[in-house]
């Protein structure tokens, strides 16, 4: 089983790469994670990926979707392919 990239989006500026691992390995096993960060501002730019094997991924969304995080709605769901990345 391959494993599935989950875009989370609606994250706290301040969201750790270690944060959101801890969230997500509730549910499974995470094998990489990545806070998208605006470099000049030095904080989050508000969501990330997670990636984590299908079965995982899948109660993963299910679970953190909408679920509250210091006040903010996270918005869990599959991402999308990188149109930039080529195979």
């Amino acid at each position: 089983m391959s494993d599935i990239t989950l875009y989370v989006g609606n994250l706290p500026w301040e969201t750790t790469p270690e944060e959101l691992e801890q969230i997500f390995s509730e549910y499974g096993e995470v094998t990489a994670v990545r806070v998208i960060m605006d470099t000049e501002r030095g904080r989050s730019k508000g969501f990330g990926f997670v990636e984590m094997p299908q079965k995982a991924a899948a109660e993963a969304r299910e679970n953190i979707n909408g679920a509250r995080l210091r006040g903010r709605n996270l918005v869990v769901s599959a991402a999308k392919p990188n149109p930039r990345k080529r195979a």
